[in-house]
């Protein structure tokens, strides 16, 4: 083989692998079934401040859509049930739809997928025969516009298309609705969209806690259920429900097709019957999901598989009907306070109310050596907030912590965020001499900005080259470990062939 075919092979082996690096992602819904809601503009602000990166809403409203512009965050928009019909009949409704709601915030507004109708299957009128129609409008008005390859199309589901769930390996689709399942895995699969599904263990548990533990639905379970047709061991529900889709879509041989989870939560209250729905099980779910999706852990049928997660909801919404939970499943209460405390990184618990790093549990804290020099301290802000994976959001322009506007300030943010999110040890607050630990407590208004005392002559070099293997040993989230290594083999193989 010539150098230039080996160059050509290795360049397409390096792009490949890159899509393999993206990594899962973890984003929420943002509902807006309320009176009592704040604006598009602060529930953005609100998702800002917690570095929420991607946020699904259920209609394209074109308030919330111009609140989103320029956010950077990515938005999975809606089309409801209601508009499936004339959306399916004719394409110039698609086409005025897109030309009048989407193109005018896109692309300062940024939206990766659109959802056609949601639950179609689930609505008592029969909606579902319209989906399929409408998908197909709605891919052929971006294509017009020469969108197609950047907005994907899709539809949302329940668990409720399956006829069977368990064993996960017995996963098989409701023969019933055939006739809008095979076109809309057809229409999937050639276009490269994901399946979408709506999983909620609470509800299996509540329906049938006799059958399913409340630890196994919480992803706390100490045992594991086997599947006895493979052989596959489950320590989780979510796990089972998502793996069940999976074996659905082998066994009509859609295997390339990959699933995102558009809701998933836990509610933090509910009726007296519903003893589950509480705010310590609502955070104990979400963030043992938020660990399990992070870490690319996959399933057990697809170990390593990125899975994109959405998790619902963002505020508490009191004209949702039915049952005291359903109103109760919010992140936030409509006052921007916190239901309870998650972290987003799945690094540990941090205080989302303030959007401040966190108060330290053992009475001591990190900040930066007095004496430090300013490109020492610059060089450790930027590494804590890169490869350290510190959530810099509230020290930056106009958020809670970015006064005093000084890198002393900004380096103690980030140096004690890192300290307490990797337990609070010497060698946590190293930062190559940079830091130093201290048991008095330099904090205003929830933001660490003093510097105390001066730095600390024991760090030795040991000390910071120890720090600097164990933070790098903290893996960006995003990152897919096995395929990235490859991926750093081949760059060194391309860059041999090169030279």
């Amino acid at each position: 083989m010539g150098r230039s075919f080996i160059l050509v092979l290795v360049t397409s082996l390096l792009l490949m692998l890159i899509g393999v690096c993206q990594g899962s992602k973890v984003g929420v819904c943002y509902g807006r079934n309320a009176d009592d809601l704040p604006t598009p503009d602060k529930a953005v602000q609100l998702i800002r401040n917690h570095n929420i990166k991607y946020v699904r809403i259920y209609d394209s409203n074109i308030q919330v859509l111009k609140a989103f512009a320029n956010s950077g965050i990515e938005l999975v928009i809606g089309i409801p049930n209601s508009d499936l019909l004339p959306f399916s009949q004719f394409q110039s409704n698609a086409d005025t739809w897109l030309r009048n709601n989407i193109l005018p915030y896109y692309p300062a507004t940024k939206i990766t997928y659109i959802t056609v109708g949601a639950e179609a299957t689930e609505v008592p009128n029969n909606v579902s025969a319209m989906v399929v129609p409408a998908m197909q409008n709605v891919f052929t008005a971006l294509r017009k516009a020469g969108l197609h390859k950047k907005i994907k199309v899709s539809t949302t589901h329940s668990l409720g298309v399956l006829s069977r769930s368990y064993p996960p390996s017995a996963g098989a689709f409701n023969s019933s609705y055939a006739f809008f399942l095979r076109p809309l895995l057809e229409f999937l699969a050639e276009n490269q969209s994901p399946f979408m599904v709506d999983t909620y263990p609470y509800y299996a548990y509540r329906d049938s806690s006799s059958n399913v533990s409340l630890d196994y639905a919480l992803f706390e379970s100490s045992s594991e259920v086997i599947d006895p047709n493979t052989g596959l061991l489950y320590t989780n529900m979510f796990d089972a429900q998502i793996d069940a889709i999976y074996f659905a879509l082998m066994a009509l041989n859609f295997r390339t097709i990959k699933i995102m989870v558009t809701e998933t939560g836990w509610p933090s209250k509910g009726s007296p019957k519903e003893t589950a729905a509480t705010a310590d099980n609502a955070q104990t779910y979400n963030t043992n999901l938020i660990r399990h999706v992070i870490n690319d852990t996959g399933t057990p049928a697809k170990p390593g598989q990125e899975l994109d997660v959405y998790i619902f909801s963002l505020f508490n919404e009191n004209r949702k009907p039915g049952l005291e939970s359903e109103r109760n499943w919010g992140l936030f209460f409509p006052d921007q306070t916190s239901v309870y405390n998650l972290d987003f990184t799945g690094r540990g618990t941090v205080d989302i109310t303030t959007g401040a790093n966190i108060t330290s549990s053992n009475e001591t804290w990190c900040v930066a050596a007095s004496n430090a020099s300013d490109a020492d301290l610059q060089n450790a802000l930027d590494w804590a907030c890169g490869s350290g994976n510190v959530d810099c959001s509230a020290i930056q322009p106009s958020q809670p912590c970015f006064e005093p506007d000084n890198l002393v300030s900004h380096a103690s943010y980030a140096f004690n965020s890192y300290y307490q999110q990797n337990g609070a040890t010497d060698i946590a607050c190293s930062f190559g001499g940079n830091g130093l630990r201290t048991n008095k407590n330099p904090s205003y208004d929830n933001c660490i900005y003093a510097t105390v005392g001066s730095r600390k002559t024991a760090a030795s070099n040991a000390t910071a080259a120890s720090a600097s293997k164990s933070a790098s040993s903290v893996g960006k989230v995003s990152i897919h470990v096995p395929g990235c290594l490859l991926m750093g083999f081949l760059s060194i193989l391309l860059t041999v062939v090169i030279s």
